[in-house]
């Protein structure tokens, strides 16, 4: 009875996380006020300039250091121009702090709710993140961030996003115009106010093609197939998991297997058993990279269900995808408040070969049939037309929509003060 009046499930502990940052951002605020006051007081009517110096111009967060690649040629481009930025992350391993930049700091915040509560007390102009759930989990918008940016991580559906995922950014920076279209209708059937949207194309496809380019030719290697599956009951290893892999090994082909990230936090029983059923071999790895890029490069053919990969791997090396029906289940995604297709699945018939339960036993037939299919290059350059815009330019167009805004803000603020 003891330990049961002690339990506190997950939401209940969410609400009353989010119930003590207020509690503590309030009286943060009222003291600080207090502070700035006196100071200026003391001051003789100084103490305004400091306190716009405490303010950070331009800041990064991201959950994750898998979307160092989102991210580091956007550092990358506020270095090259002498642009002060601080790039916030909750992972302890983020790529990024071992960069040793002079005018971009990186900083590791802590992990999970350590890392919102610091959020919450930003002091900030701009603040560019991909983390979907701004002001509907955890994450509460600080009172001293004027704007708040969201930059996609996959050049596909900004309706693949669990439910509400970017209602309370202030702009949302897009790689489609069909991503626009979805925006609108979401905003329009919430009756939400219209966010600023912009097309800026995808930074970390434009480094995936410059390394492409850059890179010497593969040595002889066996056929390699990848399995990249995302995460979630619709994915490929929740519905078919052992009965996919066996199939696969039964080919004799090398065999690459690409859990999302997420799998490993959110599905981690089942990844646990399927690793311990399918350990590594000479036939078959088990594939943890934080950089997607070689593995993509050495596989010639890639199994993928739904998951954004698959655009980076057709787009990057033109090359067709076979996809499982896996009857994606878009209850919980924003998907589900409109009546259209996603433009994925759209989309995926075009690029791949759709993959049925039944014609596991026949996959290798189904991969002989794909690799080095010429059949849909053209289908391939048009996906790549309408989800990739401005090619090459993603870092660029993201730093001068910030520093843009940033300006835009200040000439607001000038106005507002007369």
């Amino acid at each position: 009875m003891k330990s049961f009046l002690l339990y506190i499930d997950p939401g209940t502990g969410s609400m009353l996380f989010t119930i003590l940052i207020g509690v503590l951002g309030t009286a943060f605020y009222l003291l600080r006020g207090l502070l700035v006051k006196l100071h200026f007081w003391l001051s003789g009517g100084k103490g305004e300039k400091k306190s716009d110096q405490e303010r950070i111009p331009f800041v990064i967060f991201t959950d994750s250091r898998r979307y160092w690649n989102l991210f580091g040629p956007v550092c990358d481009e506020f270095e090259k121009r002498g642009q002060k930025l601080v790039y916030m992350t909750a992972s302890a391993d983020d790529p990024a702090l071992q960069q040793h930049y002079e005018h971009v700091r990186c900083e590791f915040i802590g992990e999970g709710n350590k890392a919102f509560a610091r959020l919450g007390f930003l002091k900030a102009d701009v603040l560019l993140s991909s983390t979907p759930g701004l002001e509907v989990y955890q994450w509460k918008r600080s009172k001293d961030v004027k704007w708040y940016v969201h930059a996609l991580h996959a050049a596909s559906d900004v309706t693949a996003y669990r439910m509400f995922g970017i209602d309370y950014y202030d702009a949302l920076l897009l790689s489609g115009a069909y991503q626009i279209d979805q925006v609108r209708q979401l905003e329009k059937l919430r009756n939400l106010p219209e966010k600023e949207v912009e097309l800026v194309g995808v930074p970390f496809l434009d480094s995936m093609k410059k390394r492409l380019e850059e890179s010497a030719p593969l040595p002889p290697h066996p056929v390699t197939v990848l399995l990249a599956p995302t995460w979630g009951q619709s994915g490929i290893l929740s519905r078919y998991g052992a009965k996919a892999i066996r199939s696969l090994l039964n080919t004799g082909y090398h065999i690459i297997v690409r859990p999302h990230p997420q799998s490993f936090t959110s599905e981690k029983e089942m990844l646990e058993r399927l690793m311990a059923e399918f350990p590594e071999s000479d036939q078959l790895e088990w594939n943890r990279d934080n950089d997607n890029f070689e593995v993509l490069r050495r596989s010639d053919v890639m199994i993928s269900d739904y998951s954004g990969v698959i655009f980076d791997y057709c787009l990057i090396f033109d090359r067709p995808v076979i996809y499982a029906d896996t009857s994606f289940d878009k209850s919980p995604y924003d998907a589900a408040w409109l009546d259209e297709e996603l433009w994925t699945f759209r989309t995926l018939p075009k690029i791949g070969h759709a993959l049925k339960e039944e014609d596991f036993d026949s996959i290798k037939e189904v991969v002989d049939g794909m690799i080095g299919n010429p059949k849909y290059r053209a289908a391939i350059e048009a996906a790549r037309q309408e989800t990739w815009c401005h090619i090459g330019e993603g870092a660029a167009r993201i730093a001068d929509y910030m520093i843009r805004k940033q300006a835009e803000l200040k000439e607001a603020a000038v106005k507002k003060h007369g």
